[in-house]
Parts: structure tokens; sequence; C-alpha cells
């Protein structure tokens, strides 16, 4: 399945500088009851929204790139179908902006959700963390597709055949060289490209990442982002097993789960890939995290196989 890689998007695509004097026009001239509110960035942001505080109890998300527009509608359109069917909160859509002032896409307004992104020191219990994102998971994948998008583009392919990234990973790997232990990391991509979903498109998230789960005083608290969700594998949703979890979490997680073994396979995988093209990234933060994400994964392949 062909993909662009997020870097060509990225370069094409870009839009100009997404700044507080924008969202304030942006606000101003199509929601002027909220004119008055004070505008300020999040203290963390993503990569395919940039998100702004709107007053205390509102963000404005506006898409980075074309390749991400499509998550606006989604996410309006689903977001208020889920939330009644999960049990943690998740991103409540107020309203709906459209392009102006200079900036060509459709943008949106939430409720803020109070929590901090959920880092391993701000985990207060792991095991009880992994139980809760697990109940999580389950309900959202129980939850009746009803016509939901199937995965692709609009997803960025989360939930897909792992085979889509194929390519990508192999070009890392062969570019990180001695820096990985290359034979291990070609074991464990062969595994997790040994077998595919073959059961009904269930809902998944897509980035179950640090950044979109949000703790309050220790305890997993709301799920955020639903940008690249759809119905597919929902092998995808399993990353957190490996860059939040470890030891006995990491089994509860998959034991409360019930994941069988073709499928955590292809969990892994999706955070070597994850993991690869991470660790060969010139900034050094970023290359950092793809470290960890490669080590737990190859503690994980040693300890289980």
């Amino acid at each position: 399945m062909a993909r662009q890689d997020e870097t060509t998007v990225v370069a094409r695509d870009r839009v100009p500088t997404i700044d507080v004097a924008l969202v304030r026009r942006l606000v101003a001239t199509q929601f002027p009851p909220w004119a008055d509110l004070p505008v300020r960035p999040v203290a963390v942001d993503g990569w395919d929204n940039r998100t702004f505080h709107l007053g205390d109890e509102l963000t404005v998300r506006l898409p980075s790139a074309v390749g991400y527009v499509p998550q606006v509608e989604k996410e309006d359109r689903w977001l208020p179908v889920l939330a009644p069917r999960l049990p943690l909160t998740v991103p409540r859509p107020v309203a709906r902006g459209v392009p102006g002032e200079g900036y060509p896409f459709p943008w949106s307004v939430r409720r803020w959700i109070d929590g901090e992104t959920a880092t391993i020191a701000r985990i207060g219990d792991q095991v009880a963390f992994a139980e809760t994102l697990a109940d999580f998971l389950l309900a959202l994948h129980r939850t009746e597709p009803a016509g939901g998008p199937p995965a692709g583009a609009h997803s960025a392919f989360r939930g897909a055949p792992l085979a889509t990234y194929d390519g990508e990973t192999r070009r890392a790997l062969a570019h990180l060289g001695h820096r990985v232990p290359g034979g291990e990391v070609r074991e464990i991509w062969a595994a997790a490209l040994g077998s595919s979903w073959t059961g009904p498109l269930v809902w998944f998230h897509g980035d179950v990442a640090w950044g979109n789960l949000l703790v309050r005083e220790g305890r997993l608290a709301a799920v955020i982002d639903f940008g690249c969700c759809g119905m597919g594998d929902p092998a995808c949703d399993l990353a957190a097993a490996w860059t939040l979890l470890s030891g006995a979490a990491r089994r509860v997680f998959r034991a409360a789960l019930g994941t069988d073994d073709a499928t955590w396979a292809r969990g892994r995988g999706w955070v070597l890939w994850k993991g690869l093209i991470t660790l060969d990234n010139p900034d050094p933060v970023r290359a950092a995290e793809g470290r960890h994400m490669l080590d737990a994964v190859l503690a994980d392949w040693r300890a289980t196989g």
C-alpha cells in the first residue's frame, strides 16, 4: 500500500506560522462571543495540529499541514458517538472554524481537559495505569463500527497492514547500521509481518502515546487526539506496552486485553518501526525516545520471543 513519508508531506504542505495572533484573528472574526478570551499555547503541543488555550475552558486546534485536514471532520463526526461508550474522558467538539485570515484549513474548538501528559515519572502505579488503559481500549475496540472510517491516509495508515511501513523500516535499519542489533531487529520485524488481522474491523485510537494520555494525581484520566482513529487492526493500540510500561505492568496490560501472540507481535512491530525512525533523527531528544522504544522491544523479545 503506497503512502507518503511524513517528512515529505511536511516539506510540501506545511502552512506558514500558526501563532497566538492568528488564533486571535480567527476567533474574533468567526466566533465574536469568544473574541475577548485570552489565547495562549498549550504546554505540550502535537505535530499534526497546533493547539492553544482559549480562555480556561476551551482549546483551539489547527491542522499543521493539508494531510491532517481530514482529521478535523472525522473527530467532529465520531467523538460524540464514541464518548458515551468509553470509560475515560475524551475530547468534546464545540465548534468548527473555516479557512480565513490567511489560514487555509478548517479548524476546531474543543473543551479543555485538565491533566498532565503521562510520562513514566508521572504515573503513580504502573499496574493500575495498565489496567485502566486496557479497560479503555477494550471498550473502544468493542464499540460497534456503525460505518466508521476504515484505516487509510486519514489515520496515517494506523490500523492498516503493518507491511505498509516495511520500506520505511528497512531504510531506517540500513541507515542506523551498527547502532542497532540488525539481526535481532530483522527477526522481530519478520515476526510482526508474519500475521495479519483476520477478524472484523474494530475501532482503534491509532496513537496511544504518552502525549495523548492524561493523568491526574498519577492516574490515567483522559485520552485525547483521535486524529488517527478509524477501523482496522487494533494492534497499533498496544504501543504503550513498550513506551510506558514494563515488567509486571506490561504483563497485566496484555492479560487484561487478552491479546494473542500474533497481535502482540504486530503491536511490537508498530513500536519497532516507530523506534527505528525516531532513533534515526538528528534531534537528540527524539533519538533518545527512539532508543527507549527500541530497547523495550528488544527486552520483551528476548524475554518472550
